[in-house]
């Protein structure tokens, strides 16, 4: 089977984010199914949460391509099962967390399960995923809206809710 090229958002602001997304990186890579393609910056965003009086350390964000030969839903447990390896506890909806691997894009994939929905349904709303997977895949064409990744990124809704800033790795 030849691979196929997806993108996934990693995230995480609970213990040390920048080594945590970055250990994940590396550990997607270790699978034999799996190829990291690209990797965006880093970036520092402000938590969006659903209750306005709660507060939350900020996030580190990015986003990666990579190359599976995984099927969409093999691929979706593979990253659950990362999530848990790095100590993710889910307790409640948009809860800080240790890792958060979102899957975004499975080539040109349109699916909608109970399980998975690609591309990742409220992906086209978010600076924190977008502002990063432009960098590493601006002309790659979201399946349901036919726009650019790049052109999505000009001006998303949340921008100024999330303040994503690229961070400088010394």
């Amino acid at each position: 089977m030849n691979p196929s090229l997806c993108a996934i958002a990693l995230g995480s602001n609970l213990g040390d984010s920048l080594a945590i997304v970055q250990a994940a990186i590396e550990r997607l890579d270790t699978f034999p199914e799996v190829e990291i393609v690209k990797v965006s910056r880093w970036y520092r965003t402000k938590a969006i949460t659903l209750d306005p009086e709660s507060s939350q350390p900020d996030y580190i964000n990015g986003c990666a391509i990579l190359a599976t030969t995984l099927m969409p839903q093999a691929l979706l447990t593979l990253l659950l099962d990362m999530e848990i390896q790095f100590g993710r506890e889910r307790r409640e909806r948009w809860g800080a967390r240790t890792l958060d691997l979102d899957l975004l894009l499975y080539a040109d994939y349109v699916l909608d399960t109970p399980h998975l929905t690609i591309p990742h349904p409220r992906m086209v709303d978010r600076a924190f995923v977008l502002l990063p997977l432009t960098e590493i895949a601006a002309d790659w064409i979201h399946p349901l809206t036919g726009c650019k990744i790049g052109k999505l990124a000009i001006d998303p809704p949340d921008l100024e809710l999330c303040l994503p800033q690229p961070i400088q790795i010394l």
